[in-house]
């Protein structure tokens, strides 16, 4: 009971993102859902973990598909509310904002947006090829006690659909597009794989102020400067010097320096290094490369458009790359955020080749149905993100609390470590019914809730409980 005035004001200040009260409603009670559902299939696991009424499937539903939910507003209060409520990791008064892809497997034959996409892995437990959306997400890394974490801010799909033949965008294109359109108010550090080693994101960033950390490619290359030449002729004078292949300066050992590893998580580890600043003639700037040869996870060059940051402090930074990939795992297995079944009727069957799906040749009628379904999956996928972000606060700031009611075991209790989603998650659950069933509890929602409960349903929660 402790938590929940604490979700409930988080959720409450999202309400601008609806233009009607009861989608505002609705919306909160799928947030919940999301945080409190012991099974992850679809929205009837909302239904059965909030109690409600069977009517309410259609309800809901209805709330995914609703124009009056509105996906950019509630993005952008959402992002206000992470800058503000959490603690966040920062270097050189600069915040830590990280992006990857997600390829998420989906065996629906009329969703829109579904393609062949290929899956590399070093592991054999992943095929190679699967059917799903390929989607692009941003995070933000926070931390408290001795854990740090990454609090989604925003997820799409960025691949499978084509409106117009006249759209030449890449996945680099849309991601930061992405980016730029959460107008984030401090400056950050914008940390990706290799596969953002690129021109565009380089000039992206640093368009709006800010800088780019990165991993570069094994057979990546760079310049020195151009000598100065007294010598008068025509033409340009050089703008690049001696052409470098980066991966031949670990063959020089008298020029790494020895360190501690500044991974998180490494203790007692010792990596060497080295430091050098060199053109990279893709971008046409002047960059910083610190070669690292880890004893366990072998060589790699990363890359930094801020010249002033130390060479350990970039390879601590991408270092924490790994965290949204672990906030992945937990949008998965513990919110199911990315668990949406919504099929369109009248869409073309998928073929089995699982191409990009190009429509500026169907009719508009057709178009809107799909930009329909499009916005359905986005309000899905940020909702459970609203979700997780939620359970990460009270994780956060209310780490007591949640320990406190937490009425549950666990056979490795750490009390230095921050509680995880699930664990916030139980603890929510095991007062969910005590929330509803208090007569002072005067909040808005709660009285939605048990206004829509099923006699059954309940029944069934206090059996449970």
């Amino acid at each position: 009971m402790k938590l929940w005035p604490y979700c409930i004001e988080f959720m409450g200040q999202l309400r601008g993102a609806c233009t009607r009260q009861r989608t505002f409603l609705w919306m909160c009670t799928v947030i919940i859902g999301f945080m409190i559902r012991p099974d992850l299939l679809g929205v009837t696991s909302i239904v059965r973990a909030t109690g409600l009424c069977g009517f309410c499937y259609d309800r809901l539903l209805d709330m995914f598909h609703s124009s009056s939910l509105v996906i950019e507003s509630l993005t952008s209060l959402y992002v206000g509310l992470v800058i503000r409520t959490f603690p966040l990791c920062r270097c050189n008064g600069r915040i830590i904002v990280v992006g990857d892809g997600l390829k998420v497997p989906k065996s629906g034959k009329k969703m829109p947006g579904v393609k062949k996409l290929h899956q590399e892995s070093e592991s054999n437990t992943k095929p190679k090829y699967i059917f799903g959306h390929s989607c692009q997400a941003i995070a933000v890394l926070a931390g408290a006690a001795e854990s740090v974490f990454a609090v989604p801010l925003i997820c799409r799909i960025h691949e499978g659909l084509k409106f117009t033949n006249r759209d030449h965008r890449s996945l680099i294109d849309k991601m930061m597009a992405m980016l730029c359109s959460l107008v984030l108010p401090i400056p950050y550090y914008f940390v990706t794989d290799a596969y953002f080693f690129a021109r565009k994101s380089v000039h992206a960033t640093l368009k709006q102020g800010n800088h780019l950390i990165t991993r570069a490619k094994k057979n990546a290359v760079a310049y020195k400067p151009a000598e100065i030449s007294t010598r008068r002729g025509r033409g340009r004078p050089p703008t690049y010097g001696k052409k470098i292949k980066l991966g031949t300066l670990f063959d020089e050992p008298e020029c790494m320096m020895d360190a501690d590893s500044p991974v998180y998580g490494e203790v007692g580890v010792k990596i060497r290094y080295r430091c050098i600043d060199l053109l990279w003639r893709g971008a046409g700037l002047m960059v910083r490369y610190v070669l690292v040869d880890h004893p366990s996870r072998g060589r790699g060059i990363f890359v930094s458009t801020d010249l002033t940051l130390s060479p350990l402090e970039i390879v601590r930074i991408y270092g924490l790359r790994f965290k949204i990939e672990v906030s992945f795992k937990q949008a998965i297995r513990t919110l199911g955020a990315f668990g949406y079944h919504f099929w369109m009727r009248t869409m073309k069957r998928i073929g089995r080749k699982g191409k990009t799906q190009f429509l500026h040749h169907e009719d508009d009628c057709y178009r809107e149905n799909v930009r329909r379904k499009m916005d359905a999956y986005h309000r899905y996928i940020q909702l459970g993100l609203i979700a997780q972000g939620c359970l990460q606060y009270l994780s956060c700031c209310h780490t007591q609390r949640v320990w406190d009611s937490f009425a549950t075991w666990l056979r490795t209790l750490r009390k230095n470590v921050l509680p995880s989603e699930m664990v916030t998650s139980l603890a929510l659950r095991e007062s969910f019914t005590e929330f509803l069933m208090d007569k002072n509890e005067k909040s808005i929602i709660a009285k939605f809730i048990r206004s829509k409960i099923s006699v059954q349903h309940a029944l069934g929660m206090l059996d449970a409980a």
